[in-house]
């Protein structure tokens, strides 16, 4: 048994995957392993994926980053959740925060007891009770040991990279630049047992993880892993990314906003913003994109727009033999609720848990399959959520949004929120009820029904819970500081 021990790791690729991959084993099992990453300069780095969601903030508690050194280094801002724009309807707007919703009783979530409000014409707006949406709304943010806010990040990815290698070499992972020409095997078992550089250098390992982005270098070109596609729900296949000048005040959210064929984003990080296109090339063009995206920016671009294909699915395994495949190699669900990176770091903390010191077997490799396929899945249906609840007649792309099957479970949830204001989190599932209501509420998907809690209560009791959880809210975000003053004072940027 101990002839197969696994000791040496071998990461091939770079970039946020590579580097996070590199961060969590060596930062957390560093002394058992010796772990080597090869990456190219050469090869370049996607590094669009600028937005986060707040798990990032328990992968950087278990690796130690220190935030404000990280926010520095990275030009990050703050992000307290997603402003959606057109999506159900032209000029319709809702907020996807990160907190809670008011406060929810054991019987039912908070949303259940609005509705109830809502049909005796009181309660007022959803956002009224989330700190986290009227905060972010209002350009405020702060952070205190009183004040229970909840947030992620929008960062430059490419900085953040670099970032997580400093952390990584300094806790002794060896990096080697290079061009990976050729993958050697066990001719028995197919296992991979090192790459050639094309240096000459052979780079030998135990255990490889695939970071070389949607090329699979190890997983689909040696492997022969398999794709299982997933464009008949997610169609888009285009992101079209620029940056421009920040000559506004910096808003701790990101903006998504529908248009005809897709939807476009705008991040604001401390130095620059980052606007994009996303898009199905079936229904728009490329230059059309372009044009439309340039009539749509705010300040003058810093670089000219680049155009990034990509298609949505993933690899039909995660871990392979003795290769496993993170980030851009294992999946890609379009970046619409940022949970790329969120991802990728529950591979790595995955791994983490189920390390294979004493060899790998298939029990431990089904494992992994399993809850990464779950996790990823999850996260797919609730992207799908918002293009299948469009009430858009305006484009082909959003009437055929509207009128196509979506996976079983995620028709099930949409039945059972529509007739009973249900929503849940499923064991190990990322979104939580308050998203799940947020989004379905703010995609125009009124409940016929919902849980009567509320109706135990008088009208006036109904209004103290309203007026207070309301004025808690409007005091907490009056007495925070601006967003930018706030950041300006804990985490001014270093990077270039």
């Amino acid at each position: 048994m101990r002839m197969n021990m696994v000791k040496k790791v071998v990461i091939v690729g770079g970039g946020t995957a590579g580097w996070c991959a590199a961060a969590g084993l060596s930062r957390l099992l560093g002394p058992m392993l010796d772990i080597t990453l090869v990456e190219s300069a050469d090869i370049g780095i996607i590094g669009v994926g600028e937005a986060t969601i707040p798990t990032i903030r328990a992968f950087h508690t278990l690796i130690s980053v220190d935030e404000q050194a990280f926010m520095r280094a990275t030009n990050a801002t703050f992000k307290t959740g997603i402003a959606f724009e057109n999506w159900a309807r032209d000029g319709d707007r809702y907020f996807h925060s990160f907190g809670t919703i008011g406060k929810s009783p054991w019987m039912a979530p908070f949303h259940n007891i609005w509705l109830e409000a809502r049909s005796q014409g009181f309660g007022g707006s959803l956002d009224d009770y989330s700190l986290e949406t009227k905060a972010g709304l209002a350009g405020k943010f702060q952070l205190h040991k009183n004040l229970p806010i909840n947030y992620a990040y929008h960062f430059d990815a490419v900085l953040y990279g670099k970032y997580l290698r400093s952390l990584s070499e300094a806790s002794g992972v060896k990096r080697i630049e290079g061009d990976v020409t050729s993958v050697r095997q066990n001719p028995e078992t197919g296992f991979i047992t090192a790459v050639t550089l094309a240096s000459g250098a052979v780079v030998e390992g135990d255990l490889f993880i695939d970071c070389t982005g949607f090329r699979g270098l190890l997983i689909e070109q040696t492997l022969k892993t398999g794709w299982e596609d997933w464009s008949h729900w997610l169609p888009t296949d285009r992101a079209l990314a620029v940056q421009t000048r920040a000559d506004t005040p910096v808003t701790p959210y990101t903006k998504a906003a529908a248009h005809g064929e897709g939807w476009r984003w705008r991040i604001q990080l401390q130095n620059r913003v980052g606007n994009g296109m996303i898009y199905s090339s079936a229904y728009l063009s490329d230059d059309e994109a372009e044009a439309r995206l340039r009539g749509l920016l705010d300040e003058p671009m810093l670089n000219e727009p680049r155009i990034i294909k990509y298609g949505a699915g993933r690899r039909k395994a995660f871990w392979n033999k003795n290769c496993i495949a993170m980030g851009l190699a294992s999946s890609f669900v379009e970046p619409l609720e940022s949970t790329s990176i969120h991802l990728f770091q529950r591979g790595v903390l995955h791994l983490v848990q189920n390390f294979p010191f004493f060899g790998i077997t298939d029990a431990q490799v089904d494992h992994y399959n399993d809850v990464s396929s779950k996790e990823l899945e999850y996260a797919r249906d609730f992207v799908i959520l918002h293009y299948k609840l469009n009430e858009r007649t305006d484009s082909a792309f959003w009437k055929d949004r509207a009128a196509m099957s979506v996976p079983d479970d995620l028709q099930a949830r949409i039945d059972l929120f529509r007739e009973t204001a249900t929503a849940y989190q499923g064991p190990g599932e990322l979104f939580r009820v308050d998203s799940w209501a947020q989004v379905m509420l703010g995609q125009r998907l009124e409940p016929r029904g919902w849980h009567r809690l509320a109706g135990l209560m008088t009208r006036q009791e109904m209004d103290g819970v309203f007026d207070g959880l309301k004025k808690t809210v409007d005091h907490t975000v009056a007495q925070m500081m601006p967003h930018d003053t706030f950041v300006k004072q804990y985490c001014p940027t270093t990077a270039a």
